[in-house]
């Protein structure tokens, strides 16, 4: 009842302070790009591009100035890599090139410095690429994956318009994020804004499955010194269960400018079963929540106010040449939002290795053959011990319990 209350007085707040309902407008972008209409807003496709034309026109309803090379517009071309992991076939085939396009929006305020506010709109298409969907081909939706940062970008550049004047905003949706980032890196090497001048950057990347337990995953933590001390006073009254990640390199665009040497700040409220699936749809999405992940940006934003261009800070684990390698896996969805000791499986894909050997959602994999798991970082450091082919004991805890399975890769 505490954090019911406390979340409608967020509501109420926002409503008066937008002049308008961000519940109700955040609903209507979501169920737009997630439609059946855009065929999954896969890179490079007509359906993309009518995306795209769909986001230039809510930025003017904003306000916001075109900051593109071609207006609003900044394409890029990239031409993907064969399968190194497939047959003979598969790594001899030459790839056709894909131009994707970013959208580009600007808030000018005169100010010294820049905050960069971004979310990919791509999606899967009709999945043949990265899907973890096994039946017949079927569109990606990609509601939560990522419409919901998408419809977050655009209510919070509303609030940026008309409450925060100390800074200049760049609105940037990416395309290109589920083929490896395309758009983030093409944009941080070929800048349409003073780089220089960027204080920090805000990525949304699947912010619209908040649950009960309020649990927040905030990425970048560690990027500058003051996001701890700033994320604990902005945390009331809703009070979060923040699950916070120090390093600013993780899978979605916010790395592209942490490795240019930027602060960088990543929401995400953790992965489903719908992932990836032709089930992530406008109907499973909490809007009641990313209203109150709204409010806590905001926020976060004004306790920033005051520090001009952030101080940089690297992370431990910054050089992703240093992730653990592994070329075999258990074929699961891990519960990124899980704080406790070992890795915690939140899905199973069909006919994988973890569901084979019956393992399932909830399961927490604390050892694999003789290599504890304390956590995701180990989880993969075990996968890299492991060869296609080989079979080993995973130890899970479920329901309070340890369970030996057997696995084979």
């Amino acid at each position: 009842m505490k954090n019911y209350l406390a979340l409608l007085g967020f509501l109420v707040t926002l409503t008066v302070g937008y002049g308008q309902d961000p519940k109700s407008d955040m609903s209507d972008v979501v169920k737009y790009l997630a439609s059946d209409k855009l065929e999954g807003r896969e890179t490079g496709t007509k359906a993309e591009k009518a995306a795209a034309k769909y986001l230039v026109k809510q930025f003017k309803k904003i306000g916001l100035a075109p900051k593109g090379e071609k207006g609003f517009y900044q394409d890029f071309t990239y031409t993907p890599k064969a399968n190194p992991h497939g047959s003979a076939e598969d790594q001899a085939k030459v790839m056709d090139p894909i131009t994707g396009r970013n959208v580009i929006g600007y808030i000018d305020n005169d100010a010294d410095y820049t905050i960069i506010i971004g979310a990919h709109y791509d999606h899967l298409g009709y999945g043949h690429e990265g899907s973890r969907h096994t039946g017949e081909k079927e569109i990606h939706n990609g509601a939560d994956d990522n419409a919901s940062g998408v419809a977050m970008i655009l209510e919070l550049a509303k609030y940026l318009k008309e409450n925060n004047p100390k800074h200049n905003y760049v609105i940037l949706a990416f395309s290109g994020e589920e083929k490896g980032l395309w758009g983030s890196n093409y944009f941080m090497k070929n800048p349409t804004i003073d780089t220089s001048k960027i204080s920090y950057m805000i990525n949304f990347d699947m912010v619209g499955r908040l649950s009960a337990s309020y649990k927040l995953a905030i990425y970048g933590t560690g990027t500058s010194p003051v996001f701890d001390e700033v994320l604990k006073k902005a945390n009331d009254p809703v009070k979060f269960h923040l699950v916070k990640k120090e390093s600013g390199v993780g899978p979605s665009d916010h790395t592209s400018f942490y490795l240019k040497g930027y602060p960088v700040l990543h929401f995400f409220t953790g992965q489903h079963e719908d992932y990836h699936k032709p089930t992530d749809d406008f109907e499973k999405i909490n809007f009641e929540g990313m209203v109150s992940i709204l409010e806590f940006v905001e926020n976060v934003m004004n306790q920033l106010e005051g520090n001009g261009k952030l101080e940089f800070r690297k992370t431990k684990d910054a050089d992703s040449k240093k992730a653990p390698k592994y070329s075999v896996t258990l074929g699961v969805v891990p519960d990124y939002l899980y704080d406790g000791v070992g890795m915690r499986i939140d899905g199973t894909s069909p006919d994988r290795p973890a569901e084979i050997a019956g393992i399932k959602t909830g399961d927490v994999v604390i050892k694999m053959g003789n290599i504890e798991v304390p956590d995701m970082m180990g989880y993969m450091k075990a996968l890299g011990q492991f060869e296609k082919g080989q079979e080993t004991d995973v130890i899970v805890v479920r329901d309070g319990k340890k369970l030996t399975l057997q696995v084979t890769f």
